[in-house]
C-alpha cells in the first residue's frame, strides 16, 4: 500500500473530534513532501471538523493551503471554505479571494453564500451583495445553475426576499432546488403582517401546476404546512395532506413532516386530526410532542395537556425551554392559569430547567389576564431572573385593563426609577406617558406637572402619536 492510501486509511479511522491524532500524519505528509490534493483535503476536513478545534489548528489548516502552492490550490481553498465555520469561512474569503494567484470557481461562492446563509448579521447581507457582484463579473449566472440556487437561499435566510425572487425570476433555467429554495424562503419567514406566507402558497401551487417534472422536498413540505398553519387556511392544509401522502412521504415516519401536520391541524382548529396523526407517527423528537401539547392547551384542554407532558417525560423526551416557552404561550392565549402555573414549577422541579426571562414573562401576562395582579408583582420580585422592563411595562398594562390605578402608579415609578438608575433599560418616553396617564386618571394634576418637567430637564422628546394626559389637560 502506498504511503498517502495508507496515510488515507488511518484519516478515516481517526475520530473525527480529536485533533491531537492527526498531528503525527500531518507531520509525515510534511516531511515526505506529500502533494495529493484529495488526502491534503481530508486531513484538512479534518481539522475543521474538530470539536476541540483551537488558534493552533486554524492555523495549520491555512498553511495547508497558503502559500505552499502557486499557484494557490483552488481545491484544498473550497475545502477550507466548506469546512470552517460560516464566520471563519467568511474572513478567509475576504482575507484571500483577491489574491491573483487564486482561481475562484463556481464552489467557491457556493461556498462562501453559503456560509452568509448560515451566518446571519448585520452586515453579512452586504458583504453577500458584494460576493453577488463577484459571481457577475466572473459571468457564473448564467452557466451556473447551483450558484444562481445558493445566491436564492442567502437572500432568503437573511429575509431580503425581493432580491431574492428578482433573481428566483432571472434564472434562465430553474431546478427542483431553485423552487424549494424560493418557496422555502416565502414560507420560513414569520413577520407579522407580512404576506410572505401567501406568496409562498401561491408560488408552491405554480410549482405543482407546472410543466416540468419537479418533485417537492419533505423541507419545501414542512415550510408549506408552516405557512398553512399561520394563515389558518385548513382546507389547503388537508389537500396538501393529501398530496403528502399520495407522494409517499409517509408521515408516520418521517418526524418532521408528521410534526409539520399535528401542528397545522392544531393551528387550523382541528385538533382531532392532529391526535390522529400524532397517535400513527412511529418516531417522535421533543418538536413533534411540544406541538400536540401546545395544541392541546391551545383548545383549552389543560388536564391533557398536562397529561401528556408527563407522558412525554416518561417516552424518554425531555422537554427544554422551547417547549416550556410554547406551553406557558398558549396557556396565556386561553387563560389556563392553574396548568400554566404548574408546569412553570416543573420545570426545575422536575426537568432541571432553570426558567428564563421569556417564561418569567409569560407567568406574568398569564396572572395579569386573570386579574391576578398582587401576585403578578410579588412574582417579578422574587423571580430567579433579573426583570427587565418589558415584565413591568406587562403588568402596568394589566392594571390599566382592571382599573387598579394604585397598583398602576406604584409600576409606573418603577419604570421610572429604572429609566433614570440603568441605563440598560433605556430611557422611554412611553414609560413616562404611561405614569403621566394614571396620574391623571387619579387627578393629580400636580404630580402630572412635575413629571413632565422632569422629561424636559432629562430631554426626553415625545413621539408622533403618544400625549400624556396631563398635557391635553394643561391646553384646555
Amino acid at each position: 500500500m502506498s504511503n498517502s492510501k495508507f496515510a488515507l486509511s488511518l484519516l478515516q479511522r481517526l475520530n473525527p473530534k480529536n485533533f491531537t491524532h492527526a498531528k503525527p500524519i500531518h507531520a509525515q505528509l510534511v516531511v515526505n513532501g506529500c502533494e495529493d490534493h484529495s488526502l491534503l483535503g481530508k486531513l484538512l476536513e479534518h481539522y475543521c471538523s474538530s470539536s476541540s478545534s483551537t488558534a493552533e489548528s486554524t492555523k495549520l489548516a491555512h498553511s495547508m493551503v497558503f502559500p505552499q502552492f502557486d499557484p494557490l490550490d483552488t481545491f484544498l481553498f473550497n475545502t477550507l471554505l466548506k469546512c470552517s465555520k460560516p464566520e471563519e469561512s467568511i474572513g478567509i474569503f475576504t482575507n484571500w479571494a483577491s489574491d491573483s494567484r487564486l482561481i475562484l470557481d463556481e464552489h467557491t461562492f457556493v461556498f462562501v453564500l453559503g456560509a452568509c446563509a448560515r451566518f446571519r448579521s448585520v452586515s453579512t447581507l452586504w458583504f453577500g451583495r458584494q460576493v453577488h457582484g463577484m459571481v457577475i463579473k466572473y459571468g457564473l449566472l448564467s452557466d451556473s445553475l447551483l450558484v444562481g440556487t445558493t445566491l436564492i437561499h442567502f437572500y432568503a435566510k437573511n429575509e431580503d426576499l425581493r432580491s431574492a425572487r428578482k433573481m428566483f425570476d432571472e434564472m434562465p433555467e430553474k431546478s427542483c432546488v431553485s423552487w424549494n429554495a424560493m418557496i422555502g424562503g416565502y414560507c420560513s419567514r414569520k413577520e407579522k403582517g407580512s404576506d410572505s406566507a401567501h406568496m409562498g402558497l401561491k408560488l408552491f401551487r405554480e410549482f405543482m401546476c407546472g410543466d416540468e417534472p419537479f418533485r417537492p422536498s419533505d423541507t419545501t413540505m414542512v415550510c408549506v404546512l408552516s405557512a398553512i398553519s399561520r394563515m389558518g387556511f385548513l382546507e389547503m392544509g388537508s389537500l396538501v395532506h393529501g398530496y403528502i401522502e399520495k407522494s409517499g412521504f409517509a408521515p408516520e415516519n418521517d418526524v418532521f413532516i408528521g410534526t409539520g401536520l399535528v401542528d397545522m391541524y392544531s393551528k387550523c382548529g382541528c385538533l382531532e386530526s392532529a391526535v390522529s396523526v400524532f397517535e400513527l407517527m412511529k418516531v417522535k423528537n421533543v418538536l413533534t410532542w411540544t406541538s400536540m401539547a401546545t395544541g392541546l392547551a391551545l383548545h383549552g384542554r389543560g388536564v391533557e395537556t398536562m397529561n401528556l407532558v408527563e407522558k412525554m417525560a416518561d417516552s424518554g423526551v425531555k422537554p427544554n425551554e422551547v417547549t416550556f416557552t410554547s406551553l406557558l404561550l398558549a396557556c396565556c392565549h386561553v387563560g389556563l392559569v392553574q396548568e400554566g402555573l404548574s408546569l412553570f414549577h416543573s420545570m426545575k422541579e422536575r426537568f432541571g430547567i432553570v426558567p428564563a426571562i421569556q417564561h418569567c414573562g409569560c407567568i406574568v401576562d398569564l396572572l395579569g389576564r386573570a386579574g391576578r395582579l398582587k401576585e403578578a408583582y410579588e412574582f417579578i420580585s422574587t423571580m430567579p431572573v433579573q426583570p427587565d422592563s418589558i415584565l413591568w411595562r406587562s403588568l402596568l398594562n394589566a392594571c390599566n385593563v382592571h382599573g387598579d390605578t394604585e397598583m398602576a402608579e406604584k409600576i409606573g415609578k418603577v419604570l421610572i426609577r429604572l429609566d433614570q438608575n440603568d441605563l440598560s433599560f433605556g430611557v422611554d418616553c412611553e414609560d413616562y406617558v404611561a405614569l403621566s396617564n394614571v396620574l391623571a386618571s387619579e387627578g393629580k394634576w400636580g404630580k402630572v406637572e412635575m413629571l413632565r418637567e422632569e422629561m424636559k430637564k432629562r430631554r426626553i422628546k415625545m413621539r408622533k402619536g403618544i400625549t400624556p394626559v396631563g398635557k391635553l389637560h394643561s391646553n384646555r
